[in-house]
């Protein structure tokens, strides 16, 4: 489990795309290069699933080329400040995730859980071998949200965009928009 990482490029709601492939429900994990606990979980489960990998899929010997999921989003991502002074892995699966909150109830409003807030994620470490090499991937689980983030997409809930409307009255019914304004 990946606890309390950043979500980006968060496509848990509906599947898309990857690289013109079968679409996939995804998200990428960012997580800081000081929560070192985390970051050795990682290279170890990377590591099993390579052992795994050398003898369920190459043959005895772990390649030399092999892709690993953990990246370094100083070196990758040098333009993009969510990335700096972090590492980052990308999950991916055709299942969609169950969505919950930190009391584990079902979340069903996708504006809840987005791109840049904390989550806590469930990931699998996997050997594979395809057309374009051989590597580690990372199967996505669930997702649980466990706080609230800067959102990275620039996209606001309308409750922190608007404030409520009262109508002359007061009753919040909001005015008839062709009746002829006072100022007329």
């Amino acid at each position: 489990m990946l606890t309390n990482v950043r979500i980006s490029y968060a496509h848990i709601w509906e599947p898309r795309p990857v690289n013109d492939s079968e679409a996939k429900y995804s998200l990428s994990a960012i997580i800081p290069k000081d929560n070192v606990e985390l970051l050795s979980e990682i290279q170890r489960a990377i590591g099993a699933a390579a052992e795994a990998g050398k003898t369920r899929r190459w043959n005895g010997t772990i390649p030399d080329d092999l892709v690993m999921p953990l990246h370094d989003g100083d070196e990758e991502r040098p333009d993009d400040e969510n990335y700096a002074g972090a590492m980052y892995l990308n999950a991916r699966s055709s299942e969609p995730p169950q969505i919950v909150d930190r009391y584990v109830r079902r979340i069903e409003d996708p504006m809840d859980v987005y791109s840049g807030c904390y989550c806590n994620v469930t990931v699998t470490f996997f050997p594979y071998s395809s057309k374009d090499g051989n590597g580690i991937g990372v199967g996505l689980g669930n997702v649980q949200k466990i706080r609230d983030g800067e959102h990275m997409t620039g996209k606001a809930s309308a409750e922190s965009d608007f404030d409520s409307l009262e109508d002359r009255n007061g009753e919040g019914e909001g005015d008839n928009p062709f009746e002829k304004p006072d100022f007329i």
